[in-house]
């Protein structure tokens, strides 16, 4: 018999390792070829790694809860036939040698071009610290690269699975660090005093490192209590972390959309037997803030410290509900790109995958700016919260049939039209109320303006 090395696959361009989440499959279980074999989770996303080949599970070489690197052996499979491979041994599971280098980050920090050749050949499972947090090799060589010392490593926000530190979060850390003054206890008595530095309002930066206060919450016999999922602990931390970060203001307009809720109805029934799926009104929203972020794309910026990052792509993420009652975002890249009907494909198939969880790391990822309906759960409005690193979110509410007074050449008359609220969150370190204002009256105006023939 000869024995088939499943590997944990390539992620995405900057997902280098996985947290094993759940077996699907033990020891002596059958598996088909493309049957998915063991569930994964990224900081980003979860997804599943199905088998390349038929067989039988004969070793899982890794535990639930281990960090893995991407390439590692994670399950020896029993292909039946060929002459028999030596099965791994116990004691000396397969290792993944660290590439010499690791990939480029956007600001390569200077001394961390090339790892130390201590860490080849390393178990990747985690290390746990004094303070009871775990750190991966690569987090823990970093640290001792730098001279960060473990009570210091211990301060830094973590944005992995269980708050865990990522190798992003640790070079973050790095790059405001070195930005950061020197502590005062750390200068020299002789020392001048040095001139007053402006804080890095950074997800990581220092300023946000502080636990959150622990509130007493009474619980009676009676009361159940659930564990948040990794999913949730996630989302809990980055909301708290953007309120934190941003100081938030909220802009509403009513739009009146009859002429979209009009040609909708006209060309749903011809879209769907053409193109073999249906058209929502999603793909038209983002058509509309795609062309307002062209016309004002200071809404299309990022803060890092004092520094403003204006975008190039227009990256819409749309807020995507999930049956777990989670949320994720799914990005479309260089919306403004494509047509409605490129659109309508796009915000099918990530909903889709998103709510099956097949999503790749790379596709929740690099948005620029965020999409949320709430519409879609009868509410007519609402205040959403800031999807970091961006600076602006909109939310679309439910088309309501409303009386409405019409201006014509024959006078005022009052006319039933579908009216929608739309509400703008949006980070006032950057973004004062004229523009966050006439941003959103932009994206209304587009959808007013809607051509109720036009043609798909």
């Amino acid at each position: 018999m000869a024995h088939f090395e499943l590997l944990l696959p390539k992620m995405g361009e900057s997902v280098a390792e996985a947290t094993i989440t759940r077996w699907l499959k033990n020891p002596g279980d059958t598996i088909e070829e493309d049957e998915p074999v063991v569930e994964i989770a990224t900081d980003k996303v979860d997804s599943e790694v199905p088998s390349p080949v038929s067989g039988k599970l004969v070793k899982q070489v890794v535990n639930v809860d281990d960090i893995v690197l991407v390439g590692s052996v994670i399950a020896v499979i029993d292909t039946g036939g060929g002459d028999a491979a030596e099965e791994p041994k116990e004691t000396q599971a397969p290792q993944p040698a660290v590439q010499a280098g690791p990939e480029p980050e956007a600001d390569p920090i200077p001394g961390l071009e090339a790892l130390p050749a201590a860490q080849e050949n390393v178990s990747f499972r985690s290390i746990e610290s004094d303070a009871n947090r775990f750190y991966s090799p690569l987090v823990k060589s970093i640290a001792a690269e730098e001279g960060i010392s473990q009570q210091e490593l211990d301060t830094i926000h973590g944005t992995g699975a269980e708050g865990r530190v990522t190798k992003q979060d640790i070079l973050t850390y790095i790059k405001n660090r070195h930005r950061a003054p020197a502590p005062e206890q750390a200068r020299p008595q002789s020392a001048p005093q040095q001139p007053s530095v402006s804080p890095s309002f950074s997800a990581a930066a220092n300023t946000f490192n502080r636990p959150a206060p622990q509130v007493q919450v009474p619980v009676s016999g009676s009361d159940e209590i659930i564990e948040m999922d990794r999913m949730r602990k996630l989302i809990a931390e980055h909301m708290v972390m953007s309120k934190q970060v941003s100081p938030h203001v909220t802009s509403f307009i009513e739009a009146d959309v009859t002429n979209i809720v009009k040609w909708r109805d006209k060309i749903k029934a011809s879209f769907e037997k053409r193109e073999g799926q249906k058209i929502t009104f999603t793909p038209v929203f983002i058509q509309a803030v795609a062309k307002a972020i062209k016309d004002m794309p200071m809404i299309n910026v990022s803060v890092d410290g004092t520094r403003i990052i204006k975008h190039r792509d227009i990256n819409i993420g749309m807020a995507t509900a999930l049956p777990s009652g989670n949320l994720i975002v799914p990005v479309i890249k260089n919306a403004d790109q494509l047509n409605l009907v490129g659109l309508t494909r796009a915000v099918n198939d990530l909903a889709v995958r998103a709510r099956n969880n097949k999503l790749q790391p790379d596709e929740v990822k690099e948005g620029t700016f965020t999409l949320t309906n709430i519409g879609s759960f009868g509410n007519v409005m609402g205040v959403p919260i800031i999807n970091q690193p961006q600076v602006a979110i909109l939310a679309v509410g439910a088309i309501q049939k409303k009386p409405a007074v019409i201006e014509t050449e024959f006078g005022d008359v009052i006319a039933i039209r579908h009216k929608m609220f739309l509400s703008m969150s949006y980070d006032h370190r950057v973004v004062d109320g004229a523009l966050g204002g006439m941003f959103i009256k932009k994206v209304a105006d587009y959808l007013e303006a809607w051509d109720i023939n036009c043609n798909i």
